[in-house]
């Protein structure tokens, strides 16, 4: 963790488990943090860059550290989890910070298994409070709804990272994603359909989110979405992911299951 409050909600939360507050991206500080561990499974990233914030450093900089802990610790396996679409090469800041940061831990000396992932949808987390709050809505209001998602479902995210924890698993780069892929709109529908609701979806421009964007990054060192950050949000997310479950041995939850089981009533105390 970064911070005692992050350790504090996770003891809260999830009784039992060690915490411990490092700096990522200190190879000493990580090599003492897995002094005691066989495995790892790296899920820190962020969408969003400020000034305080930057992509190299929640990226780049802790995979680097990462690999180097991992070597000298003789660790066995590397698990991370990165965004459906990263590439070193790619036009977007964020993409290609996470793309180059997977080429980092690919490129160590300890196997590493890449999860690229989408959009990721679980019980009472933000990402499905905003969709079934948009499929309540009378009008719901979104970006380009002919923007194509392919949400997978958190549970099996789970079952991905401890599947690929296993050595049957061979290092690479698995691209996983629900199901089906739909349109923002379809989607936005398809929820609706599960709460008995039939929202008028209202399709903007991707262009005036952009235009906010800039304009929130020109005024502010913390503005509230960026351009890199829209632009990952409005990627066209449409892959086969047959090949990813097949070789991780899990089985993909539908759609309809998955906006299922987000839009029950869940307790929200914690």
């Amino acid at each position: 963790m970064r911070s005692a409050a992050a350790a504090e909600t996770i003891a809260r939360e999830q009784p039992g488990i060690d915490t411990d507050i490092v700096d990522y991206t200190s190879a000493a500080v990580m090599q003492r943090a897995l002094a005691d561990c066989a495995a790892v499974v790296h899920l820190v990233g962020i969408l969003k860059e400020t000034a305080g914030n930057r992509y190299v450093d929640a990226h780049e900089a802790t995979c680097e550290a990462l690999a180097t802990a991992a070597r000298a610790n003789q660790l066995e396996r590397i698990v991370y989890v990165s965004i459906l679409g990263s590439d070193a090469a790619s036009n977007n800041p964020c993409l290609a910070s996470k793309g180059r940061a997977e080429d980092i831990l690919v490129a160590g000396a300890t196997a590493t298994v890449v999860l690229q992932v989408p959009m990721v949808l679980g019980e009472n987390d933000f990402a499905s409070r905003a969709l079934m709050a948009r499929a309540r809505a009378r009008f719901a209001v979104t970006l380009r709804g002919a923007s194509r998602e392919q949400p997978i479902y958190a549970g099996d995210v789970i079952d991905a990272i401890v599947a690929a924890l296993e050595p049957r698993v061979p290092p690479g780069t698995l691209r996983l994603a629900g199901p089906e892929s739909v349109s923002r709109t379809e989607l936005t529908r398809r929820a609706g359909r599960i709460l008995n609701t039939s929202p008028q979806v209202v399709s903007l421009p991707v262009g005036l989110g952009l235009a906010a964007a800039r304009l929130f990054e020109w005024i502010s060192t913390n503005p509230p979405v960026t351009r890199a950050m829209l632009d990952v949000l409005d990627h066209d997310d449409d892959i086969d992911p047959r090949a990813a479950s097949t070789a991780l041995g899990i089985e993909l939850t539908p759609l309809d299951t998955m906006l299922s089981k987000i839009g029950a009533p869940h307790d929200t105390r914690h």
